[in-house]
C-alpha cells in the first residue's frame, strides 16, 4: 500500500495514513478503544502514532445525523444526535467504526508551497478498528479517495477548492506526492469510467491483452484499488495471462502445495541466480489506449537448496 502523511486539526497534528481509492470515507484512530498505537520497524525501532481527540482541536466539530453526508440515519435517536458510521472492508473482518466529525485539513498549493489551504472536510473518528487494521494496514488512518460525497476529493470539488480530480505518483523509491485537481498532462492516455448510480467507483474496461507478443481480444471490467496489493482476474483472463507467463518462463515451476504459497504459479530460483527474465503485460483499454503492467512479479525468497 501507499501511505501519506496529513495534517489535521488546530493545531496540525500529523497522521500516516494509507491511501485508498477502493473506498470513500477517510477516518483516523480517534479516542479509541481498539486501534494501533505504535509499531515497531525492521530494526526493532518504535514508532508512536498520533491519535486524533475532539478536545484537542480548536477547529474540531461533531457531525449530526441531520447531515446529507451522515449514512447511518437510521441508527440515530435524533437527527441531533453524533452520526455514527461503520466500514466494512474487502478483507475478512476488517472495519472501522466510530462516529462522524468536521475538521481542518491542512493543504499547500503547487504556486506556493509555503501558502497553507485549510479546507474543513468530514471524516470518521474510528474509535475501533478490527481484521488487519490491527496488523499494520492501516495502522494510523486511512484516506479513502473514492467517488461518493463523503470522499475528500468530492468534498474539496463541493466547496470549490480543486476540481473533482486527483492523481497519485510514486517513484521506484517509494517516494511521491499526491495532488487534488490536477488534469493530468496533455499527453497521458485516458480510459472512461463505468459508473453505476447506486455506489460509483473507478470501473474500467479491459478489451485486450498483450503477454509477452501474444495478443487476444478480451472484454472485461476491473476496478483501481489503491488499498489492494494485488491484482485479483476472473476467467478467461486469469487463465490466458498466467499460462501464456508461465510458458514463457524458464526456471522450473514451484510445487505449490508444498510450501503453502497462495500462488499458483511460482518459479525456483538457484542459489546464485541475481536475474530472471519474464515477458512484458500489456493492457488495453477502453478507447484504445494501454495500460503497462510494470515487474508483475514477486520475489518472495531465495532458497538454498
Amino acid at each position: 500500500m501507499h501511505y501519506a502523511n496529513v495534517s489535521i486539526g488546530t493545531p496540525a497534528v500529523s497522521f500516516l495514513v494509507a491511501l485508498d481509492t477502493g473506498s470513500d470515507l477517510f477516518w483516523l484512530p480517534c479516542d479509541c478503544s481498539k486501534c494501533v498505537r505504535g509499531l515497531k520497524t525492521s530494526d526493532n525501532q518504535m514508532i508512536e502514532f498520533n491519535i486524533y481527540s475532539l478536545n484537542s482541536s480548536n477547529t474540531s466539530s461533531k457531525v449530526p445525523c441531520s447531515s446529507a453526508l451522515c449514512e447511518q440515519q437510521k441508527q440515530c435517536s435524533s437527527p441531533q444526535s453524533n452520526c455514527p458510521y461503520e466500514v466494512l472492508y474487502f478483507s475478512n473482518g476488517t472495519s472501522s467504526t466510530g462516529v462522524l466529525v468536521e475538521d481542518v485539513l491542512h493543504l499547500t498549493t503547487d504556486e506556493d508551497k509555503t501558502k497553507a489551504v485549510e479546507a474543513k472536510i468530514t471524516f470518521g473518528c474510528g474509535q475501533t478498528q478490527t481484521g488487519s487494521f490491527l496488523n499494520g494496514a492501516a495502522p494510523n488512518g486511512l484516506f479513502g479517495l473514492g467517488m461518493d460525497n463523503v470522499s475528500v476529493p468530492s468534498i474539496l470539488a463541493n466547496e470549490n477548492l480543486a476540481s473533482n480530480s486527483f492523481s497519485m505518483c510514486f517513484g521506484l523509491d517509494g517516494v511521491g506526492r499526491i495532488t487534488f485537481g490536477d488534469r493530468g498532462s496533455s499527453g497521458q492516455g485516458e480510459t472512461p469510467f463505468n459508473l453505476r448510480q447506486s455506489h460509483p467507483t473507478y470501473n474500467v474496461s479491459i478489451t485486450q491483452v498483450n503477454v509477452g507478443g501474444n495478443t487476444a481480444d478480451l472484454d472485461f471490467n476491473a476496478i483501481f484499488d489503491s488499498g489492494t496489493s494485488f491484482t485479483y482476474l476472473n476467467d478467461p483472463a486469469y487463465t490466458l495471462i498466467s499460462e501464456n507467463f508461465n510458458n514463457f518462463a524458464v526456471e522450473k515451476r514451484h510445487t505449490s502445495n508444498s510450501s503453502g504459497l497462495p500462488f499458483e504459479y511460482c518459479y525456483d530460483l538457484s542459489a546464485n541466480q541475481t536475474s530472471f527474465k519474464y515477458p512484458i503485460v500489456n493492457l488495453t483499454m477502453k478507447g484504445g489506449d494501454y495500460f503497462f503492467v510494470n515487474d508483475p512479479i514477486i520475489v518472495i525468497s531465495l532458497q538454498v537448496k
